[in-house]
């Protein structure tokens, strides 16, 4: 039986071949020929996602999508989910999860026994799905909660974060006195505007 992996992580900072060696590793267990790796770094409330589409467009009525767990699938709304899912039947494909038991079975089961199995995998792959969706949904309440608690609080909230080196650097010529803000700016290798900031936050004792 022909494999298609799928690794997805949700930022650059996380690495989306992590668990590469480990699916491979799983197929070749289960008897399955890995036929391509597909790859991204973005997030799962996004549908459209490259690599996920190219998967499914090379994979043949049959083939296996497998997975590590439902979650690099999917974090999709309850509508855009249906879709997904649509597509994967349409295609015909047996979707696989590393950390589901139960649907290691559709690797090999046929006949009546495989259609139980795909019925009761349906359904824990929904209820996974949702979970997903769910924890996805109070990840981003949480951040804005402390968001809306920051600004409440009167703090600076967005912008980057302070290059805490650079700041310094340029905290300790603006306090020597012996050059003008544009020779502090060329120092620092800071623009302007952050030598004009810095001596307005060290004035108010930030």
């Amino acid at each position: 039986m022909k494999a298609h992996l799928y690794l997805r992580a949700s930022t650059d900072d996380q690495n989306a071949h992590r668990a590469h060696q480990m699916l491979l590793d799983f197929a070749q267990k289960e008897g399955m020929s890995v036929v391509d790796v597909y790859a991204e770094n973005i997030s799962g409330t996004k549908l459209e996602r490259p690599e996920l589409f190219r998967l499914l467009d090379a994979a043949q009525s049959g083939d296996v999508l497998l997975v590590e767990s439902v979650d690099r699938l999917s974090r999709l709304s309850q509508a855009d989910w249906e879709t997904l899912k649509g597509v994967i039947k349409s295609k015909g494909l047996r979707l696989v999860v590393v950390d589901l038991p139960t649907s290691h079975q559709l690797v090999t089961d046929k006949g009546i026994t495989g259609q139980i199995m795909d019925v009761i995998n349906g359904m824990l792959i929904d209820l996974m799905a949702t979970m997903a969706r769910l924890d996805q949904e109070k990840r981003v309440e949480r951040i804005k909660q402390g968001l809306a608690d920051k600004r409440a609080k009167g703090e600076k909230v967005g912008g980057k974060g302070r290059n805490q080196e650079k700041w310094s650097k340029v905290a300790d010529l603006l306090k020597r006195n012996g050059n003008t803000m544009e020779e502090i700016a060329k120092l620092a290798d800071v623009g302007i505007a952050t030598v004009y900031r810095i001596k307005k936050e060290l004035s108010e004792g930030k």
